[in-house]
């Protein structure tokens, strides 16, 4: 449940703690007194989107914290840890929130940094929030499906097939395309490939062409300079050698460090030798070259030409014939590949098919266990005469096929006996729709795993009986949850385990306040207000004492 709620320069209220309690609560006050800020506060701290305009005027930082107590074996715990935060089972937890007057937020749970995701995503595990206006969300048959997926349990086990069977289809129609395209280029294809093959392009072979092309201008040079190189190599006057003998001769005279220093000229008489070798060896290469410079030179020309027709390098032609042959190979296997295609696409559509009609018989059923708990709820809300439907309609392949199934879902009502179910909106008045959307909340609250719902003025339209039946609902429901309700609905109010009044005060300075009434006098003071308006009559000081004698009964 949720424990408590701290705001801090929120629009105009400078800083306010409330402490909440378990049961029904009610928040009452004057239109415009700040009971929609107090709401705006705590879906900022669940995660809900934050707007600057939030943030108090002189203000720089808005923040708002809310605890909630919660059981240990509630599943939320262990989506925290999911998450990588540190928390004790059992342990309280407090969601926070803060906005700079820039619009940037950040979140926090047990004040460890978390994204406004994750925030969002515990907190709609601890408290849910149902506003008038979600009576609009009753009138978008596209909310319908998802709201009967939700009581249903059914979840993302379509997107997966879904997405199989659309990939299939977008690889058909590319191997479809391109095999159409390919054939209108099968000629140009053979003949490149032709060119290529003729070619015979080997990888680094323009490397070692246009380095034996240097070595081919600069031979006679190359020859004599490679001759002299040998020449001093090979003089009598060997340093290396004449310094090994003077050192040799010392013998151990100069220690560890003299036989380093012979070990060295070792190793630089051994390199200079392999040196020597390799002179003659590119020497003997050279002076028997065959190659002529002008078929050298023929030979590039036609490479780099090549590369250039296929726009790549020279050392990727290789790769480019490659990629012709396989061009060429799709188009002469081009109906084998369109047919394994076609297959696939087939395959992934009846398992979507398959798996999509399961779903439509679980909506079925979920259906008519929903129809029968919402029209269970309408009698005590004073709709006993009324009709709730749920259609789950297959729809054609071309029409609303997607990851969510097959079916068109919609919530058809008839307020009369023996009349035609339609939808809410052609049926229902803004009383009846208010009541039916209460209904079906009240029973997708029962099925939910948050602790806390927040009604905030569902009771709007109706009034009497109506009110006093949609107050008796709310009440019931507070035995199982904690249950938050903004109303202006006097019957609501009087059903209360505990009674918040909020109202504006200040003169230089306007800011919002929330005081819990804690005696039957201050109750009864406030729902006569709520009956008469400000000037409050000694008879609705009694009609506020009866609807409360009437709650207690």
């Amino acid at each position: 449940m949720l424990e408590s709620l701290s705001i801090q320069n929120v629009v105009i209220i400078e800083k306010l703690n409330i402490e909440f309690k378990a049961g029904l609560c009610t928040l009452t006050g004057e239109t415009g007194a700040g009971k929609s800020i107090l709401l705006d506060s705590l879906g900022l701290a669940i995660g809900m989107r934050a707007e600057s305009a939030l943030v108090r005027k002189g203000a720089d930082q808005a923040n708002v914290s809310a605890m909630f107590n919660v059981r240990s074996d509630s599943p939320v715990y262990l989506k925290m840890e999911e998450a990588g935060l540190q928390v004790e089972t059992g342990e309280a937890i407090v969601l926070r929130r803060s906005l700079s007057n820039d619009g940037r937020s950040k979140a926090f749970i047990n004040d460890q940094p978390v994204s406004v995701r994750l925030l969002r995503d515990i907190g709609a595990d601890l408290l849910e929030i149902h506003g008038q206006f979600d009576t609009q969300g009753l009138l978008n048959p596209s909310t319908h499906r998802a709201m009967l997926d939700e009581y249903a349990g059914i979840g993302d086990a379509l997107v997966k097939p879904w997405q199989d069977w659309q990939e299939a289809e977008l690889a058909y129609s590319a191997i479809k395309e391109e095999a159409e395209k390919s054939r209108s280029e099968e000629g140009y294809l053979r003949a490149a490939l032709e060119d290529i093959d003729e070619l015979s392009p080997q990888c680094g072979e323009e490397e070692t062409l246009s380095t034996l092309r240097g070595r081919l201008m600069h031979r006679e040079q190359v020859l004599e300079g490679l001759n002299a190189a040998y020449a001093y190599l090979q003089s009598e006057d060997d340093p290396i050698r004449r310094a090994s003998g003077v050192l040799d001769r010392l013998g151990d005279k100069l220690g560890d460090e003299g036989n380093q220093i012979l070990e060295a000229l070792d190793r630089a008489s051994c390199e200079m030798q392999e040196a020597v070798s390799a002179i003659q060896s590119l020497f003997a290469d050279m002076e028997h070259e065959d190659h002529d410079l002008t078929s050298i030179d023929d030979r590039l020309h036609a490479l780099r030409g090549q590369a250039r027709k296929h726009d790549c390098t020279v050392d990727e032609l290789p790769a480019k014939r490659d990629e012709l042959a396989q061009k060429l190979n799709r188009i002469e296997h081009a109906d084998d590949l369109l047919a394994e295609a076609g297959r696939a696409v087939e395959h992934t559509r009846k398992i979507y098919l398959e798996r999509a009609k399961d779903m439509s018989q679980k909506r079925s059923a979920a259906a008519k266990r929903l129809d029968s708990l919402v029209m269970a709820e309408l009698a005590p809300l004073k709709l006993e005469r009324a009709k709730f439907y749920t259609q789950v309609e297959p729809q054609s392949e071309d029409a609303e096929w997607g990851m969510y199934g097959i079916d068109r879902v919609r919530f058809l009502v008839a307020t009369n006996p023996g009349a035609e179910p339609g939808p809410l909106h052609k049926i229902a008045s803004g009383g009846e729709m208010s009541r039916f959307m209460l209904a079906l909340k009240v029973v997708m609250a029962e099925i939910g795993v948050a602790g806390t719902l927040i009604f905030d003025e569902v009771d709007a339209g109706i009034g009497g009986g109506t009110a006093d039946a949609v107050g008796e609902r709310l009440s019931r429901l507070a035995g199982d949850k904690q249950i938050l309700v903004v109303t202006h609905s006097p019957q609501v109010a009087a059903r209360a385990n505990h009674h918040w009044i909020v109202h504006k005060g200040g003169d230089d300075i306007v800011t919002t306040n929330v005081l819990e009434l804690s005696s039957r006098q201050e109750r009864c003071e406030e729902i006569a207000r709520m009956l008469s308006g400000a000037s409050i009559s000694q008879e609705a000081r009694a009609a506020a004492d009866k609807l409360l004698e009437a709650s207690a009964a």
